[in-house]
């Protein structure tokens, strides 16, 4: 097999591998739809950590019953702005994406909408789902918890998930701004990553059993919070609010207390909590200064110097630019991911994935 450098794949391939592998998992259409939207979109922008490299996952969760391949998904209208969906411990990324489309609505017609989501699972990359409310105009914020990775700050042991958080806001004529960020100080699949390519890890983002800081990813058993051994508080905070506003808004428990999503039981749900809001930008202020204010702040960031020869970039424009790229080159398959699809492929019975010439 070539490394990732030679063996590219069209994002029309990718789809067509993902969407064939899910159905035979036993994912229905709109599952296995969501599914691959939200792993192709992570993956054109460079997060592969939360792309394609999932997939085996997934199929495993479904085959092993943790996940529902056609759950009966129910979503209640709280108030004007507020609602509950109950995922019915299907895939989270059905979950995000129908949660999403129910605050954006409601933030169209009132002005913001928030819901939390119940029975739910990983979801991915969460930037996917603040994403759809920015192509809609509106502000997204969305969040997650998941089972222990990270130490609290001077803790030995994990209790916080990676509890992402992500924002975007619409940018007239252009992308949107995006921010995607764990509150540990890397996603706990970027040790993965590391591990089945043989790179060594980069200082003060995980730690070994004994809660000592390592940079080999064979001996990490937790990671960092945001801003390592000295000022992981902040990471431990951010952490916390978001299990606040996701597990404990939909009524389940936190991640402290969540099955392992890597297993070994691949047949009991996890009871994952998601929390999604979407904003109106011009049911604020008078006059819908947002794009104007917006533009000035993004023109006088760029325009800042960078620090030795760097340039400095807009949250969300590195992977901008990865996407274009990609789309132009093809999306890269490293040798772990190559053999994994093959067995994929094998197994399944899918016809195996075609690399560009």
């Amino acid at each position: 097999m070539g490394d990732a450098t030679d063996y590219r794949v069209t994002r029309e391939e990718l789809e067509r591998f993902m969407l064939a592998a899910l159905a035979r998992a036993g994912a229905d259409e709109a599952s296995a739809g969501a599914v691959t939207r939200a792993l192709v979109t992570a993956s054109r922008m460079g997060t592969d950590s939360h792309g394609l490299r999932l997939l085996p996952h997934y199929v495993q969760a479904l085959q092993g019953g943790r996940l529902k391949g056609a759950p009966e998904m129910r979503f209640e209208r709280r108030l004007p702005a507020t609602g509950y969906l109950d995922a019915d411990d299907g895939l989270g990324h059905l979950a995000a994406y129908t949660a999403m489309a129910h605050a954006a609505e409601m933030a169209e017609q009132v002005g913001m909408g928030a819901v939390a989501v119940g029975n739910a699972s990983h979801f991915g990359a969460a930037g996917c789902y603040a994403l759809v409310a920015a192509e809609r105009g509106l502000i997204g914020l969305v969040t997650c918890n998941s089972d222990p990775f990270v130490l609290l700050h001077q803790g030995s042991r994990p209790f916080h998930g990676t509890n992402p958080i992500a924002f975007a806001a619409p940018v007239a004529g252009e992308q949107p701004y995006l921010l995607d960020m764990a509150t540990s100080a890397i996603p706990w699949n970027r040790v993965q990553q590391y591990g089945a390519i043989g790179r060594e890890l980069p200082d003060q983002v995980a730690a070994d059993a004994e809660g000592r800081v390592t940079r080999t990813p064979g001996e990490v058993a937790a990671l960092l919070p945001l801003g390592g051994s000295d000022f992981g508080f902040k990471g431990a905070g951010l952490g916390g609010m978001v299990e606040v506003l996701s597990s404990m808004l939909a009524g389940m428990q936190h991640g402290y207390r969540l099955l392992p999503m890597g297993g070994p039981d691949m047949a009991t749900p996890r009871g994952v909590a998601h929390f999604v809001m979407a904003l109106k930008p011009d049911a604020f202020a008078p006059g819908d200064p947002f794009s104007a204010c917006l533009r000035r702040y993004l023109d006088d960031l760029r325009a800042q110097p960078g620090r030795n020869g760097c340039e400095v970039l807009v949250p969300g424009e590195r992977e901008w630019g990865c996407q274009a790229q990609r789309d132009a080159l093809g999306i890269p398959l490293d040798s772990a991911n190559q053999a994994a699809y093959a067995e994929l492929a094998e197994r399944l019975d899918v016809p195996p994935l075609r690399p560009l010439s």
